[in-house]
């Protein structure tokens, strides 16, 4: 009955002064809303930051590389095992960028459970023709289904279809900043010279963008099998294998294993993105120290609000503890208030963060690279994804 007697007092206190209420209620909700948004906006933005690299970078990638020959004439000379040779001005040893049976590692790979999917690559170095003008770039034959799936080539190609490598014969796809410099676009023909100066004709079947300008400039993709036809290679000509596997911490100690077993290099995510998992470390803690910063001034501005409330009704204190309250009844009284409006605040705070789900859900097809040049609609996007 009491307890009854307690609500029926906190709800006729509450509505007696019901714009006050309000105004403690939407205090509440704003120091509440600011922590979430801003704790979630910085949380989205490293986890976008941190995706641009995850989502593009192999976890190992397997390759050949021309390095001086670490076993010197002089040491193997039996005069001189017992003594330190100094050599220098070693020249790198002439060899293949192909990795050898390449079928077989590929095979190996896909049998190994540690590992979550593989995309063979091959990486030439070409001219692209625009008169008389030669233009430096790239051209990486890849297994599109594969990159799109391990390394999201997909979402990068903002005109046409990156399927149509696999299917238009002799195609491609250039960089942005590379189609601007050919004035090419989707359906127009280019020319490219190959080192030996053999020539090639490609059909433009997309535009792709990475963000990096510099990178676009001068990056082009098509298939591996026209790759292999430009440089007149076999069919199992591969320059590199990428590597995505299950526990990413185990990416170091795989790479080493798969160098050693294949006779190849290997470098892994953490060697070659080591600057980056250190501003990451810094972000995230960053991120913690301004999450907490927020969460200690909403809670001083939350009980600033409440106590103020609760100080103007001190005369009400006394009134109920002459007709008979306990000073524990009072405390009660006051607690349902206070809990009441923190109810009341979250409900808004919950129908906000509804509206900003739906709104997301509309705006998730907004491509963030239309709007890399207006910094403000960037961040207001930045929050919106997360």
């Amino acid at each position: 009955m009491i307890g009854r007697l307690i609500v029926d007092i906190a709800k006729s206190l509450l509505l007696a002064r019901w714009k006050q209420s309000l105004v403690a209620a939407i205090g509440v909700t704003f120091g509440i809303t600011m922590f979430i948004a801003l704790l979630g906006f910085m949380t989205g933005l490293n986890s976008l930051l941190d995706g641009i690299i995850i989502n593009r970078t192999a976890h190992v990638r397997l390759f050949n590389d021309s390095k001086p020959n670490e076993h010197q004439p002089v040491n193997r000379a039996p005069a001189f095992n017992d003594t330190y040779n100094f050599v220098q001005s070693i020249k790198s040893v002439g060899g293949r960028q192909r990795i050898y049976n390449s079928g077989a590692i590929l095979q190996a790979l896909k049998n190994d459970k540690r590992v979550n999917g593989i995309a063979p690559k091959i990486s030439a170095q070409v001219f692209f023709n625009e008169g008389s003008i030669d233009i430096t770039g790239v051209v990486n034959g890849i297994d599109v289904m594969a990159e799109s799936k391990l390394f999201h080539f997909n979402d990068y190609v903002i005109a046409g279809n990156s399927m149509d490598i696999a299917i238009v014969t002799n195609s491609i796809i250039l960089g942005k900043g590379l189609a601007e410099k050919l004035s090419a676009d989707i359906g127009d023909v280019i020319q490219i010279m190959t080192i030996t100066q053999q020539r090639f004709p490609l059909k433009v079947v997309g535009i792709f963008q990475s963000g990096l300008q510099e990178f676009d400039k001068v990056q082009s993709y098509t298939s591996i099998s026209t790759v292999q036809k430009i440089l007149a290679e076999p069919n199992n000509y591969i320059t590199d294998i990428q590597i995505k596997v299950n526990d990413l911490n185990e990416a170091p100690a795989l790479g080493k294993a798969y160098a050693k077993l294949f006779q190849t290099e290997a470098e892994d995510i953490q060697t070659a993105n080591a600057q980056f998992e250190t501003g990451s470390f810094v972000r995230s803690l960053i991120s913690y120290a301004v999450g907490i910063t927020l969460l200690i001034v909403a809670g001083f501005g939350i009980y600033n609000i409440l106590n103020m409330l609760i100080y103007e009704k001190d005369g009400l204190h006394r009134n109920l503890e002459a007709t008979g309250f306990s000073g524990k009844d009072v405390y009660r009284i006051f607690m349902v208030i206070a809990l009441s409006i923190g109810f009341l605040a979250e409900r808004l705070v919950w129908y906000l963060a509804f509206c900003s789900h739906c709104l997301l859900i509309k705006c998730r097809s907004i491509q963030l690279r239309y709007l890399q040049l207006l910094p403000i609609p960037l961040i207001i996007i930045l929050f919106l994804y997360n």
